[in-house]
């Protein structure tokens, strides 16, 4: 069963609810009036929609279900948790019994059995949690894996290992519909991006996290993946590229704003640390500043969200430097409310701008 498939019979039965919803209401004000022909015809037509997407997908038809929906992801995550805690300590508590030959069968044995266990289910689940917590505990199976072969044939660590986690983790994300799982991938490129770009700089691959300008390149990555692959029948996917590339963006500029030694730009003689801290301070302000636009403009609530985010924290980290150490505490936070009380002026500005350029 496609999980896109499955995504957009639960959006079509989402609608269909809203729909009832508001024609009720425009009955009850007396705005629009069906005979008992049509209104008959479309329930019928909508009980049938339902009646075949709960029986091939197993949606979420109502609230009530909506809410054990809920519950059940809680459910299938903690589960997956505690599946792969328990294959991580059986294995390190019978370990040691057992020849390098065993060992690597078992890891391998371990791996590629939890994935053909997730496509075996995922073919026979129609509502998806057992395969998603099976995919969770056949990355943790894999990561076990390849952690521990390296152990037993004494393999120096290394940033490649990155790439099978990355490919496993968004081959099983867009298999299983799971964005912890793409989160997961996401982070691993991340990692490895950043390393490569710390070694070119003469950086050793574990400290590249030292240089926060190394992860400039892949927030750029990740921020315009979205545009360029159809994530319309992921749920949610698109917006997670969109944040994380952003959270690559803007934490490290948050950083190097209170930290220029971090920079690369500090090894050059005539950069003082206080020019590339005000340098960065600018650019996160004029970054978040062009995220809310953008996600605005393009109906992006997670880019905006995250924009708005960091605009706030760059503005109370900037209000802390000034004035923290001079104003008496209680002007202090006055003035950080009166602050927030003109963000959200320049929002709702900026939100009837939009409503009236014909955003919903």
């Amino acid at each position: 069963m496609s999980t896109s498939i499955r995504s957009e019979a639960q959006r079509r039965a989402d609608e269909i609810a809203i729909f009832r919803a508001e024609l009720a209401r425009l009955e009850s004000e007396g705005v629009l009036q069906l005979d008992a022909v049509q209104m008959e015809a479309v329930r019928a037509h909508h009980a049938a929609l339902l009646a075949g997407f709960a029986g091939a997908y197993d949606i979420d038809r109502n609230l009530q279900a909506k809410q054990l929906s809920l519950g059940m992801r809680v459910a299938s995550f903690l589960g997956a948790l505690a599946l792969a805690a328990s294959v991580f300590f059986l294995f390190y508590q019978f370990w040691g019994h057992f020849g390098e030959t065993a060992q690597t069968a078992i890891l391998l044995g371990a791996a590629l059995g939890g994935l053909g266990l997730t496509m075996g289910i995922q073919t026979r689940d129609a509502s998806g949690y057992f395969a998603k917590l099976a995919a969770m505990v056949a990355f943790a199976c894999f990561v076990l894996n390849l952690v521990m072969l390296g152990q037993i044939f004494n393999i120096t660590p290394t940033d490649r290992a990155l790439i099978p986690w990355a490919a496993l983790a968004f081959l099983l994300a867009y298999a299983c519909d799971l964005r912890l799982l793409l989160a997961a991938g996401i982070c691993c490129v991340i990692a490895f991006v950043a390393a490569r770009v710390g070694e070119w700089g003469g950086i050793y691959w574990l400290h590249s996290g030292e240089r926060p300008e190394n992860f400039f390149p892949v927030a750029l990555l990740l921020f315009t993946f979205p545009q360029f692959v159809d994530h319309r029948r992921m749920t949610g996917f698109a917006a997670i590229y969109r944040i994380f590339g952003l959270l690559c963006l803007l934490l490290p500029m948050l950083v190097l704003g209170h930290w220029g030694w971090g920079s690369y730009l500090a090894d050059y003689e005539g950069v003082s640390t206080r020019t590339i801290e005000g340098g960065y301070e600018v650019a996160g302000f004029v970054a978040s500043a062009l995220a809310i636009w953008l996600g605005a403009r393009r109906q992006w609530s997670d880019t905006v969200n995250t924009g708005i985010t960091f605009f706030v924290i760059f503005l109370y980290t900037k209000f802390f430097d000034w004035w923290w150490e001079t104003m008496p505490k209680w002007l202090f936070f006055f003035v950080l409310g009166l602050a927030a009380i003109l963000i959200l002026l320049v929002l709702k500005r900026l939100r009837r701008g939009t409503a009236a350029g014909g955003a919903p």
